[in-house]
C-alpha cells in the first residue's frame, strides 16, 4: 500500500505539473508590447514556484536509472527557475514604476555581473534543463516517447520565442509545454502508470 506521504507528493507534484506550464501560458496572454507587465509577470513568478515542484516529480522518476542526472540535472533547472522568477518580478517592477524597456536595458548593462548572474546567463538554462530532460526521458523509456520529445522540442523552442518576444511562436511553445506536463500531472494525481509502491 502507498504510503500517505508518499500521495501527497505524487498529488502536489501533480498539480504543480498542470499549474506551472498553465500560468506560463496564461502570462504570454498579458504581453504589453513584448513585455510581461504587473500581471503577466507576476504569473510568471508564481509560475515557477510550481515548475520547481512539478520538477521534484519528474526527476524522482529518473532518481533509480540516471541518480547523478536526477539530482544535477534538478538543480540547474532549479537555477534556471529562479532566474525566470526574476524575469516575472523585473516585468512587474518596470510597469509598476513605469520603467521603460530601453532605461532598462541600460540600467542592467551598468551593472553586467549582477545581471548576467541573475538573468542572461541563468535565464537558458530553464529550457536547456527541459530540452535535456526530455531526451533522459525518452532514452530511458520512463515515459511515452511523445511525451519526453514534445518536453524537448518546447525546451528548443521556449528562447526562440521568447528572445525576440514572437508572440504566436510562444503561444505554440506554452501548448507544447502544457500538453506533456498535464499529461503527465494527470498520471502523478490518479497514481496510474507510475510506480506508487516503494520498499520500506
Amino acid at each position: 500500500m502507498e504510503h500517505r506521504t508518499q500521495k501527497i507528493n505524487r498529488i502536489t507534484w501533480g498539480i504543480s505539473m498542470i499549474l506551472a506550464p498553465l500560468l506560463f501560458a496564461l502570462s504570454t496572454f498579458l504581453w504589453i508590447d513584448g513585455q510581461y507587465g504587473v500581471s503577466g509577470g507576476t504569473l510568471v513568478a508564481v509560475g515557477t514556484v510550481f515548475w520547481i515542484v512539478a520538477l521534484v516529480g519528474v526527476y524522482d522518476l529518473l532518481k533509480d536509472k540516471t541518480p547523478a542526472y536526477a539530482t544535477l540535472g534538478w538543480l540547474i533547472a532549479v537555477a534556471g527557475c529562479v532566474s525566470g522568477a526574476n524575469f516575472g518580478f523585473a516585468g512587474v517592477y518596470n510597469d509598476m514604476f513605469d520603467i521603460s524597456h530601453r532605461h532598462y536595458l541600460e540600467q542592467l548593462a551598468a551593472h553586467e555581473v549582477a545581471a548576467n548572474v541573475l538573468l542572461f546567463w541563468s535565464g537558458p538554462l530553464f529550457p536547456l534543463s527541459l530540452l535535456v530532460l526530455g531526451a533522459v526521458l525518452i532514452r530511458t523509456r520512463t515515459v511515452p516517447f511523445w511525451t519526453g520529445l514534445l518536453i524537448s522540442i518546447a525546451g528548443a523552442a521556449f528562447p526562440i520565442s521568447r528572445i525576440p518576444r514572437i508572440e504566436w511562436i510562444a503561444h505554440v511553445c506554452d501548448l507544447l509545454l502544457f500538453i506533456p506536463f498535464c499529461f503527465l500531472g494527470l498520471k502523478f494525481i490518479s497514481g496510474a502508470g507510475f510506480e506508487t509502491e516503494r520498499p520500506g
